[in-house]
């Protein structure tokens, strides 16, 4: 049995009167289609780290690059200084676009990319705002079932919490904190998924957050075989480049939370989940196999 474990049993799981899971595994898998399920329901609280990340943490610095853009024109540039305008950012549960395109990708400025070193820094922050996000979820508990109501809670978890934290760690922050009033669920994908993943990030290849010491890795050896100065990076091509390093890199770490904390389920098992009660049905199953 996973340390920590919330739930005990299948039965444990369905008398709790109070039901509170965590989806975690690469985006694309169906954590935020059921937690938007869920929420849709009525019995659910919804709390989105990512949405999370984008507003309390990184707000700021999402909005200020979007005015350092605005700044570039003139005309937009004299209606800012006059307080004539206002510039915001819209993120949503389900459009994160702002948290992406701040965290941006590096290589050729012609072609869109930042300095590697404002992209590092810029991925320090995305790294801080990741953790004090997860760490909010037990305040988010609290808060809504104090505020309106909510028995049951659902915490839709960034692809990237698997860089955050050390699953192989008992005294993990992040993990210790969260798993004793959360119970973890692996949304798991075959290669066939991981493939059909890749082929859709090499036709809008996206900003991602990675851990540091595999990012800096993946830039030096994709440079190498390339060839290419810093400047002159394709910053297109080397996040996709390593979008499928990164799958791999994520795998054993995912896999890893799940052993010793939590559960695995299976992305076509997520795929039939219709209601709130296919989702129950699910998770009661994942804890009788894990005995």
């Amino acid at each position: 049995m996973a340390r920590h474990m919330l739930y005990r049993s299948a039965q444990h799981w369905r008398d709790a009167a109070s039901k509170r899971v965590m989806l975690f595994g690469m985006s694309g898998l169906g954590k935020t289609h059921i937690s938007n399920m869920l929420r849709a329901e009525g019995g659910w609280f919804h709390y989105s780290v990512d949405y999370r990340i984008g507003t309390r943490y990184m707000g700021e610095a999402i909005t200020d690059n979007f005015k350092a853009e605005a700044m570039k024109v003139p005309f937009l540039a004299e209606l800012l200084r006059s307080d004539s305008i206002y510039v915001a950012s819209n993120i949503t549960f389900d459009n994160l676009a702002p948290l992406a395109t701040y965290l941006g990708k590096p290589g050729d400025p012609s072609k869109g990319g930042v300095p590697f070193a404002e992209y590092m820094r810029r991925q320090e922050l995305h790294a801080a705002s990741e953790k004090a996000a997860m760490l909010d979820t037990v305040h988010f508990i609290e808060r809504a079932n104090r505020l309106y109501g909510y028995d049951n809670f659902i915490c839709d978890t960034s692809g990237s919490i698997v860089e955050v934290v050390d699953p192989d760690n008992p005294h993990d922050p992040v993990l210790s904190a969260v798993c004793a009033h959360l119970l973890p669920i692996w949304i798991e994908g075959t290669d066939d998924h991981a493939q059909e993943l890749i082929r859709r990030f090499k036709a809008d290849p996206k900003p991602m957050y990675y851990q540091a010491e595999f990012l800096r890795a993946a830039w030096d050896e994709y440079r190498l075989e390339s060839g290419e100065a810093e400047e002159t990076v394709d910053p297109d091509a080397f996040v996709t480049w390593t979008f499928a390093r990164a799958l791999a890199h994520r795998r054993p770490r995912y896999a890893a939370i799940a052993k010793n904390w939590g559960l695995t389920v299976q992305a076509d098992e997520i795929g039939r989940v219709r209601n709130a009660a296919d989702f129950e049905d699910l998770v009661s199953s994942a804890l009788e196999m894990r005995g």
